[in-house]
């Protein structure tokens, strides 16, 4: 049998169709401003990061989408597992108002203060106007540099997805996940929350590194 030849074995598998494909990416809460200077929280877990471009998945329905078009910058915060209950409590808040009828009917209500809703703290950035949350232990400031799927009217059109690319311009961690003396983050003491297939994780074990690591 050569490298290239398919074993003919029972397939232990079976052919299923999910009502979402959302395996998940670590959480990020997206920080945008309102057109009143006010800021709004879009918790999402579709993002990439190549080099310093971070790519989002974003919703059409979302307001936080429309305030980045606007905007054209914000902040990326990376919440850590325990902070799960707070992304929870801003879940089902919408920054839009009035709220959508599609939206009304998958339960969101319009939330004003995010801020306050989660027990969040905002802190000023350094680089774009979106304030960065403070609980969350790597926040990014991002200025946007392309939307695609840019041509709809956003926040009125359900279940319809952007691919947004970011440049993150200043990064921000807390010290306790920093190695000391270094720009590196400690991945032994930092611990993100997943959001996969809509349930949270977190507590993610150290199996190993890749060669390309940095001691």
């Amino acid at each position: 049998m050569t490298a290239s030849s398919v074993m003919d074995l029972p397939d232990d598998h079976l052919t299923i169709s999910p009502s979402v494909l959302y395996f998940g990416t670590p959480v990020v809460l997206v920080v945008t401003r309102n057109e009143d200077g006010t800021s709004n929280i879009t918790p999402m877990s579709s993002a990439w990061a190549l080099g310093s471009c971070v790519v989002l998945g974003l919703s059409t329905a979302g307001h936080g989408a429309a305030n980045l078009r606007r905007e054209r910058e914000c902040t990326l915060n990376f919440a850590s597992a325990e902070l799960w209950p707070k992304v929870e409590k801003i879940a089902r808040g919408t920054g839009r108002d009035p709220v959508p009828a599609f939206k009304h009917a998958m339960g969101y209500s319009y939330m004003g203060d995010k801020f306050a809703a989660g027990g969040f703290t905002a802190v000023s950035s350094e680089r774009v106007r979106a304030p960065r949350i403070s609980e969350c232990p790597l926040q990014f400031e991002a200025r946007l540099v392309a939307i695609h799927g840019d041509k709809v009217d956003l926040g009125s059109t359900p279940q319809k997805a952007l691919i947004i690319e970011c440049e993150v311009v200043r990064v921000h961690a807390h010290r306790g996940i920093v190695v000391p003396g270094t720009n590196h983050i400690d991945t032994q003491k930092w611990n993100p929350l997943y959001y996969v297939f809509r349930h949270y994780f977190g507590d993610a074990r150290d199996l190993g590194r890749t060669f390309r690591a940095e001691i």
